[in-house]
């Protein structure tokens, strides 16, 4: 039923990328005797993925847990992997009107400038970008000479759009900038290009009730008793196909504080390895309101979203995508259908 990966081009891999490689979304064409030249995912064999929430439920159930896995906390299960000291996993730690209202912010509030996101490189700062999406307004490059200077045109404002076009401008519609958003930055501005923060870049601070969640569940996973400090996040944008390969967050000071992870929309597979990308990575299921917290020795160890799961099936946001209907319409929820936000969150200095 699962095809196996071919030995000799595995042979020179690290385990972290053969396990990359498992993983990933890939195609096969619809048999040859079929008129309609349809792509289908390939199967894969997804036995060995971990998976919390049913570990979760047998804890609750039965009090048994599987080999190398330890409970911290029985009232609200905070669940370790033995030999990844500093890793936690909470399933199910948000609840379903917390999850709805970080995606809309995801979507509405964090991408605004002066946080920055991807599209800044080509487009400089872009403001409303999900209202101009909803409306479908096109963007319009009102000067060819310069990168950045780009305006809001309503679609059928043909008049200008087509002036633009005849001084060799380019146009986008907002729509796809929204479904081409990989990242925006809130708090203190992360620089990808010199891979560090900025503090001179001007920036709005994380939400305080971002913060006060982050501090509730970075708790477990700090020294000392003492308070996280919210000072950055990063937040994430996957759509079908889009992977994290496998790295290490290590550009903030100390890093036996947190890293506080929170996931939305469709499930993904989450590898964690050690702190070579030959130790072999463990897998498992990331869902819509789990967080992860990375601290102390877990901080040194690769990991990465090799994949999530995009169709009806697998994605496992019904739940979600009613409630986010029936609070703002079907925008949001049309684009969770298919996509996967990562809200992280870091205590830099």
């Amino acid at each position: 039923m699962y095809e196996t990966a071919n030995v000799s081009d595995d042979v020179d891999l690290t385990a972290f990328r053969r396990a990359e490689k498992k993983y990933k979304l890939y195609y096969e064409q619809n048999s040859k005797f079929s008129k309609k030249k349809t792509k289908l995912p390939k199967p894969i064999d997804l036995s060995e993925l971990l998976d919390f929430s049913l570990i979760s439920q047998n804890f609750n159930k039965n009090g048994v847990l599987p080999d190398g896995i330890r409970v911290t906390e029985a009232d609200s299960p905070v669940f370790c992997i033995e030999n990844r000291p500093g890793f936690y996993f909470i399933p199910g730690a948000l609840s379903l009107e917390e999850q709805c209202k970080w995606i809309k912010e995801s979507l509405m509030s964090f991408p605004q400038p002066p946080n920055r996101t991807n599209h800044n490189v080509i487009y400089g700062p872009i403001a409303d970008l999900i209202d101009s999406a909803k409306v479908n307004k096109v963007l319009v490059q009102e000067d060819p000479t310069s990168e950045t200077k780009w305006k809001f045109y309503d679609n059928d404002d043909e008049e200008d759009i087509a002036n633009a076009k005849r001084t060799s401008c380019k146009s986008v519609l907002a729509s796809v900038l929204l479904r081409k958003l990989r990242w925006s930055t809130l708090g203190l501005q992360f620089d990808w290009s010199k891979r560090n923060y900025d503090v001179s870049l001007p920036h709005k601070n994380i939400p305080d009730a971002l913060c006060q969640l982050a501090k509730t569940h970075a708790g477990i996973g700090m020294p000392g008793g003492e308070e996280f400090r919210p000072e950055a996040a990063i937040v994430n944008y996957f759509g079908l196909g889009d992977t994290l390969g496998g790295h290490v967050d290590d550009m903030e000071a100390d890093w036996s504080k947190p890293i506080v992870s929170m996931s939305l929309g469709c499930k993904a597979i989450f590898l964690l390895g050690g702190k070579s990308k030959e130790d072999p990575p463990h897998a498992m299921y990331l869902r819509s309101g789990d967080v992860v917290l990375m601290a102390g020795e877990a901080r040194e160890c690769f990991h990465g979203v090799p994949r999530i799961f995009t169709d009806e099936e697998n994605a496992e946001i019904d739940t979600l995508t009613s409630e986010l209907s029936l609070q703002s319409g079907h925008f949001f929820a049309d684009y969770i259908k298919t996509s996967r936000i990562n809200i992280n969150i870091r205590q830099v200095f």
